[in-house]
This record gives C-alpha cells, structure tokens and sequence, in this order.
C-alpha cells in the first residue's frame, strides 16, 4: 500500500511541476506587458506552422493570421526561442537605426550551427569588424568594381551560359541560374573553378539551405544532418584554399581571399577560423535569393507580354545607340534601362525572398505600450510592408509600371528587399547588376519559353514546386 502511496505522490508532484512549467513557458516574465500572442506548444513553440509551405505570393498565412488576430506587433515562439514578430513599419524602421544600441544582428539556433566552428558563432560581427566585412565586399562587388570589370564579364557568363542551357530541351531555371551565380561570385571571391574543382559548390549550397529550413534533428536520414554534412565540407575546401595562400604568398590572384590574407597581419580578428566562415557565409549570401527571385519573374513574364515587349524593345534600343554593337554592357547603359529595373524590383517586391531580418534586444524595449525583453530575439517583416494595401495599390499584383509613381522616400521605408540600415546587404547593387545583365542577354540574343512547372510556395523561403523548366534557344 505504501509503495501505491509513494508512486501516486511522485506522479502528483510531477503533474504539478509540469502545470507550472507550461504555465512559466506560455507567460514568459518581463519587466511590463508583453505583446500579445501565443508561444505555442512547449520546447518546439510555433515552429510548424511556419514551416508549413503556403501557396501564394501573399504574406505566409502563420505571419498574416496573426497579424489580423494580434496587430502588427505579437509574441510567438520558434524553434524553442521566445521572438517578437514585428510588421510595423516605423518600429522596424527604427530598429534599423538602433543597430549597436538596443538591437544586434541574431539568427536562430539552425543557422547559427550551421555558420559556427568549435562551438563559436561569428555571425553578429559588430563594430570595427562589421565595417571591415561591408569594405571588403564593397571593394570587391560595389559600384566601382561593376563599373571597371564586373559587367563585361557577367554578360560573358550569362551569354556562355545560355548558349549552353539552348542545346538542352529545356532547364530547371532556378537550379541552373543560381549554379552559375555561384560559381561567378565564387570565381570572384576565391578563384573558384567549377569545371576543376573536386566539390560542386551549388550542389552542396543546395542541400545546405534545405537543411537550413528544416527541423534541427541531428539524426542520420534528416535534411540537417545532410547540411551539416555538407557545411563541413565546404568549410575544410575552404580551410585548405587559405593554406594554400598561406603557402604560396608570392601568386597573386587579385581575388577577394588575397585581400583578406594580406589584411591578416594589421586585422588582429582575422584568425583563420573568421575567415573561412566569413568566405562561407559570403558564398551563401550569393546562392538564393537573387536566381528565386529572377525565377520568379521568368515565370510571371511568360504570362504579361504587355511587360515583356516593352522590355525587349528598351533592351534592343540600347544596341540601337552603340557605335559597336558587339560592344559590352556599360554601366551607363544598366543605368539607362529604367523599365527593365522597375521589373526587377517588382520581382524583388513580390519576391520576398527572406521572409524577416532577425534581431536581439539588447536591453528592453518599449513599444506601443508593451515591451520587449532584453535577450529576445526580434523579426523584423519587411515582406509585409512591401504586400501593405496601404503602400502599393493591389499588391499582389505584378505592376512593373508602378514604380515610375512612387515616391522616393515612401520606397526607401517600404521596400527593403536588401534589409536596411547600416545591415544593408553590401551586394545589393551587385543583384541588381546580375538580374539586369541577364535579361538583356536574354532578351536580345535569346528566345524563350516556359515549358512546365512553376507553382509557388514558401515555407517560408520562396521556392517552386517541381521546378520552373524553360526552353532556350537562340535568335
């Protein structure tokens, strides 16, 4: 009878302790009120509906539910960290200008695994070393770098490419498109030769960024531990490239991995370890977002011929006005092709391709009458300003014509497809250049027609289902 007693005192006292538990999780503490919401199911939180994929260029419905349900600025939990959700665009906007004082850059526990070596992440590089990281890759990728050398030879990537993609039946254009994005700032930044090179830098990146969107299960069989797999790989090509310049310090490359060598002496951060997931981190920037969103418009393109002819006739009046028609693309000329710029950043609109800009609070926050703890990680929406009725009439709708309307600084708060603030992706203008260099390769020496695929979905990184195949062939 005592032994009865004893087991249903231990299970008393262990419903108990689990009733206080979940009572703990689902009302975290803080110093105020905080925002309103739900954390979920204990441990795993939000995780799976946001996961879940959702067919529409729309706002993933796990982000637009809660907003209609909580206001624009709630509480959840993912993947077990508590996070503030936040689609207002003054607070966001604001934020951006708080980096260092009451937010630093942060990303969840899965990408922080995947970008740290020897139980150490690099990603919230502040300061002196966030100002060095966006020089290096402004020397390298920036304005001038387009303009003295980079322009000529991405269209000689993208015309070798096509030519190549045209002998086939047809391609699944997001796979091979960001295979050759790679490859090309892969080229730049380590002199990376695909055709040589013992590991395909695009096939791993891919299986990487599966992982990266996938439950943090490190079990054999799962798509993370496939990633780690392949992380692992990549960071020991690399590791072994950087002896190899350490080796050899008399060959000069002129690439983004020579500057970083030299640096290494007056740069006391520069310890082997940064720089080789700085070079794999530069190398992910450049995998997805820019081919998804280009796949997109490809797709959308294929159904508004109204946008496409008036593309195809700006494209074919830049050869028009050339001395040299077999000239090269110009900086001047990317410049003067205000038409094909307003479909990329209509792509980039509808895109959204990163579905928030993570931040942590460094002290509490107080916002609109609630606040946000210190620690907390913070997700910055801006996909829902760029889809907001109030800033873009229908906005689920492709409009490329729009953006001759818009004001300038109604843009510059709402449309932010490169994050904002000092943050902003150093290789914004680099994307643009490539999407831009592209389509008038494309659309002056090529045909094109979509052959199959194509549905959309996010979970919530844009993807699509069973691939957008194309048919290329030349004019």
């Amino acid at each position: 009878m005592w032994i009865t007693s004893v087991v249903f005192g231990v299970v008393g006292l262990m419903v108990i302790w689990l009733g206080y538990w979940i009572r703990q999780w689902r009302n975290p503490k803080c110093n105020g009120i905080l925002p309103p919401g739900s954390m979920g199911f204990p441990l795993i939180g939000e995780t799976l509906p946001l996961i879940i994929p959702s067919y529409s260029l729309d706002i993933h419905p796990f982000i637009k539910t809660r907003i209609q349900r909580y206001g624009t600025i709630f509480r959840t939990s993912i993947a077990g960290r508590p996070v503030i959700i936040s689609a207002d665009p003054e607070f966001n906007n604001f934020l951006f200008q708080q980096e260092g004082r009451l937010v630093e850059i942060w990303y969840l526990d899965t990408f922080s695994k995947i970008f740290a070596q020897e139980g150490e992440s690099r990603t919230s590089a502040v300061g002196a070393v966030h100002k060095y990281v966006r020089s290096l890759f402004l020397n390298h990728f920036g304005v001038h770098s387009l303009k003295e050398k980079l322009i000529p030879q991405l269209e000689q990537v993208v015309n070798k490419s096509l030519t190549s993609w045209s002998t086939q039946h047809s391609v699944d254009i997001k796979r091979v498109a960001s295979a050759m994005f790679l490859d090309f700032s892969a080229k730049q930044i380590l002199s990376y030769d695909a055709e040589t090179s013992p590991l395909r830098l695009s096939e791993a990146y891919s299986r990487i960024l599966n992982g990266f969107m996938s439950f943090p299960v490190n079990i054999p069989g799962t798509a993370y531990h496939q990633c780690l797999k392949d992380q692992k790989k990549v960071v020991s090509m690399l590791r072994d490239m950087l002896k190899e310049r350490q080796n050899s310090p008399e060959l000069d490359r002129g690439d983004l991995l020579d500057q970083i060598y030299k640096d290494m002496e007056k740069e006391k951060f520069l310890s082997e370890d940064f720089i080789v997931l700085l070079i794999f981190g530069g190398l992910f920037a450049t995998f997805e977002s820019v081919t998804a969103v280009m796949t997109l418009a490809l797709s959308i393109l294929s159904e508004h011929s109204s946008v496409l002819e008036e593309m195809i006739t700006e494209q074919e009046a830049i050869l028009k006005n050339r001395e040299n028609p077999n000239s090269s693309l110009t900086w001047d000329e990317y410049k003067s092709m205000p038409f094909t710029l307003h479909v990329i950043n209509e792509s980039l609109r509808l895109g959204n391709v990163a579905p928030g800009l993570l931040r942590r609070a460094i002290k509490d926050i107080p916002v609109k009458g609630f606040t946000i703890p210190a620690g907390w990680t913070i997700m910055l929406v801006t996909s829902a300003q760029q889809l907001s009725p109030n800033t873009f009439q229908n906005p689920l709708e492709f409009n490329p014509w729009r953006w001759k309307e818009l004001d300038s600084e109604i843009i510059s708060k709402n449309f932010m497809p490169f994050g904002g603030g000092t943050r902003q992706c150093a290789g914004a203008e680099y994307s643009r250049v490539f999407m831009a260099t592209f389509f008038h390769v494309l659309l002056t020496k090529f045909r094109w027609t979509k052959i199959k695929g194509g549905s959309i979905y996010r979970n919530p990184i844009l993807g699509f289902g069973k691939g957008v195949h194309i048919k290329f062939s030349k004019k």
